[in-house]
């Protein structure tokens, strides 16, 4: 009698189509075929994902190929292993029956194994007089040796992307750096150009990018960035031309000025009417009699107001939202880099970020806003600078002008929509604000 492997599963176990086109798969397999089983098993492990395959799933296809005796696996030979759950639990490091079966399931339906049940759905072999196996009954391993090239070209096509995913990130990465350290050389070296505009494009291109981005959109993101990248540089590199004829940096004289971060371009002797726009804040000597708490970012946001405007959303609601914003109106106030970090420095990074805020808020009154920056530096390093004095400046102008605007009858012109934009201080704000201040 001829022995017969059975089809289709024990029990309420149903049967696909996609059970039957895999088997039908197998059939067709040259039977001259082999393959090596773990070197098969490491192209199914990184193919997991397209083939539905679980990490559980395949520490039970690890275990059941342990079953089987030979290394090399043909397809001549009789592939069926029939271990019981108590063995293939054991050699699958443990996993409880019923997570076991579960996996087992996922194995058959991604076309791993096959299921070849004997009539009553037990696992067994039985043999002849002289021990071959004559029918066995368990999980045919089959489909390793049938699919084995179809795995290989999965597992390569995993490894491809990867690999280009991993360039992507790695350009994108190249991309960021330049282009940022690019718009510094831009402000530094005072390069004509709209570079506050250029920091803004820079942002809108990279804030497209989500936190966990499949590799397409960091490819679109690159090819923008690159485009960018392109123009700055072509910008930069037509100034160093005009500027620099011979091309070469040990006689570029302009090279050697603007290496030092004390230029002229932030010299603190260069003030010029800066100092007279500032003269609340930087001529304050005595700080001492100043509020020794800190100022709330709600006060120092109803001062600067216009800093909002650069914040990613429109909103600042905590400290480190305002340092963020900060460091998008550094470069557009041509504020070096060198500048910044003396600030943050003598400051601290929070009052640096106020100072700044400060400082963009009037920054039609001010010529040079890196050498004013570097002066409040050196006051800060003595003793002698508050943010206090600062903010309360343009809280009083603020007031002022509203006022003004109330007594020439702009409120009854704006049809009353001013009640909504008019500042709002307390009593003992107000009386600070309307004591002469320090000289």
């Amino acid at each position: 009698m001829t022995a017969v492997n059975a089809t289709t599963p024990f029990g309420r176990r149903p049967m696909t189509l996609g059970q039957i086109s895999r088997q039908m798969a197998v059939r067709a397999a040259k039977p001259e075929s082999s393959v090596h089983k773990w070197h098969v098993f490491q192209d199914v492990r990184e193919a997991r994902e397209l083939l539905g395959a679980t990490d559980r799933s395949l520490a039970i296809l690890n275990a059941l190929l342990s079953f089987h005796p030979e290394t090399t696996l043909g397809g001549e030979a009789e592939l069926i292993v029939w271990p019981s759950n108590e063995q293939l639990a054991a050699r699958a490091n443990g996993m409880p029956a019923t997570t076991l079966r579960r996996h087992i399931a996922v194995l058959v339906d991604s076309g791993l194994v096959i299921r070849r049940d004997s009539p009553n759905g037990k696992r067994f072999a039985r043999k002849g007089r002289g021990g071959e196996v004559e029918q066995a009954y368990g999980f045919d391993l089959s489909p390793i040796v049938a699919r084995a090239e179809e795995f290989k070209e999965l597992a390569e096509a995993i490894r491809n992307e990867k690999k280009a995913y991993r360039v992507a990130k790695e350009q994108l990465t190249l991309l960021r750096r330049d282009i940022v350290k690019l718009i510094e050389v831009g402000i530094e070296e005072r390069v004509p150009g709209n570079w506050g505009r250029v920091q803004q494009s820079y942002q809108a291109i990279v804030g497209r990018l989500p936190r966990s981005a499949p590799r397409q959109s960091v490819e679109d993101v690159c090819a923008d960035l690159h485009a960018l990248c392109s123009e700055i540089r072509e910008v930069l590199e037509t100034f160093a031309k005009t500027q620099n004829p011979v091309a070469n940096e040990s006689h570029s004289g302009r090279h050697i000025q603007n290496s030092n971060p004390d230029s002229n371009y932030e010299s603190k002797n260069g003030l010029g009417q800066n100092k007279e726009a500032g003269s609340d804040a930087a001529e304050t000597d005595n700080v001492r009699s100043l509020p020794k708490r800190e100022l709330p970012l709600g006060i120092v946001l109803e001062a600067c107001a216009e800093i909002r405007e650069l914040a990613q959303g429109g909103a600042i609601r905590h400290w480190r939202d305002l340092l963020a914003t900060a460091e998008v109106a550094r470069p557009m106030l041509g504020i070096s880099p060198s500048a910044w970090r003396d600030a943050c420095g003598a400051m601290g990074e929070q009052h640096a970020a106020i100072t700044l805020a400060a400082i963009y808020q009037r920054a039609g009154q001010i010529n040079n806003a890196g050498g004013y920056l570097r002066s409040l530096s050196d006051r800060a390093k003595e003793g002698k600078f508050s943010t206090w004095p600062m903010i309360m400046a343009l809280l009083r102008a603020k007031l002022d002008a509203q006022k003004s605007a109330e007594s020439a009858g702009e409120r009854e012109a704006r049809g009353g929509t001013e009640d909504g934009e008019r500042l709002q201080v307390s009593s003992k704000l107000l009386a600070t604000l309307q004591r002469p201040q320090p000289r």
